[in-house]
């Protein structure tokens, strides 16, 4: 062909070994944030393999594999003379659980997670239909350590004094919801933040209702329980002051009858805050945000399987802004204001007024 360009080829050839490069080294990256392997490097000075792995209290040999892919994928440094390895603490301060707020390795473990179900998603491309929680056994543990980054160390300084009427009513004793509400660690940090108030948490998942009550007894948490509940078949009372959905609307089957459920639970001038991804509607819109990638990933292998399972709509992660203000004025919301926070660059947090 007179028109084919050959450098052209050639660079895509080169992004495409930097891809496989890069997903093989964030998988690395996962074992050693499970393991806390850049946590011991981070407190060592430049160590061989055997004194890394006895400070980590792991197999030598394992040990030096993974730090040569480590440093290979120029993630870790390593002295050639010496033959010794270390942590920049550059690298250090985005790697270790000391500055878990900071952590990308979190997001690595999404990796591993979801190509446990790869199979089945290979299926559903050709079926069509989705795939359940079940075939995800990691994903709360890793979405609860993420909430943990992006809720929990901002909530209550943060998050809830977007909107100052709700802090004084949580204050003084609010009745409150937790959509999606997972292992607990968002409404159980409010629910000892605010005895005053009373909470309630509801999942669809039976064993993470299970456990979220089992953390709440062991905190000794009186003013807080779980439910087992599908909230497209809630039927609510108007009796909640205040309604929270971190991450998890987008995940439902029927999304738009849940948003209409919330506003039914809600008093008059109740408030629902919704933590949701940071996307336009329109994918064009989003060639520029750095992250959109890897959640268009997480989107077609997680949260569009799950809701499809549910016989749902299978909305997306990156079902957008504008999707997003549009659906909740659908179902009735009088008022909504869309804000963007320094501390968490993956979503959007929504105030919505009934």
């Amino acid at each position: 062909m007179s028109d084919y360009n050959q450098a052209k080829a050639d660079t895509f050839v080169q992004n495409q070994l930097q891809i496989l490069n890069n997903a093989g080294i964030a998988i690395m990256i996962s074992i050693g944030h499970q393991l806390k392997l850049f946590d011991v490097l981070a407190e060592l000075p430049p160590s061989s393999s055997k004194e890394i792995a006895t400070a980590a209290n792991l197999n030598e040999r394992y040990v030096r594999e993974w730090l040569a892919a480590m440093v290979t994928g120029r993630v870790i440094e390593y002295d050639n003379g010496k033959k010794t390895y270390s942590l920049p603490q550059e690298y250090a301060s985005t790697l270790t659980h000391k500055n878990y707020p900071n952590n990308l390795a979190v997001l690595m473990q999404f990796i591993p997670t979801l190509a446990q179900a790869e199979d089945k998603i290979l299926e559903r491309f050709k079926q069509g239909g989705g795939i359940g929680y079940a075939e995800y056994p990691k994903f709360h543990r890793v979405m609860a350590e993420l909430s943990d980054q992006t809720v929990l160390a901002h909530l209550i300084e943060t998050i809830l004094p977007l909107n100052q009427d709700v802090v004084t009513k949580l204050k003084q004793g609010a009745y409150v919801a937790d959509i999606g509400c997972g292992l607990g660690h968002a409404i159980n940090l409010m629910a000892e933040h605010y005895p005053n108030s009373q909470f309630v948490g509801y999942d669809l998942c039976n064993d993470v209702v299970t456990e979220a009550n089992q953390r709440a007894e062991k905190r000794q948490l009186k003013n807080v329980k779980y439910i087992e509940q599908d909230v497209a078949n809630w039927k609510p009372q108007a009796e909640f002051d205040f309604i929270t959905a971190f991450d998890a609307i987008h995940d439902q089957g029927q999304p738009a009858i849940v948003l209409e459920n919330i506003v039914s639970a809600l008093k008059d001038n109740g408030l629902f805050l919704m933590q949701d991804i940071k996307a336009h509607t329109n994918v064009h819109d989003n060639l520029e945000n750095p992250v959109t990638p890897i959640t268009y990933v997480i989107s077609c292998l997680h949260c569009m399987p799950i809701s499809l399972s549910q016989d749902g709509v299978g909305l997306g992660a990156c079902w957008g802004k504008e999707l997003a203000e549009d659906m909740l004025k659908d179902a009735g919301f009088s008022h909504v204001n869309v804000n963007e926070l320094d501390h968490d660059i993956l979503n959007y947090y929504y105030l919505a007024r009934k």
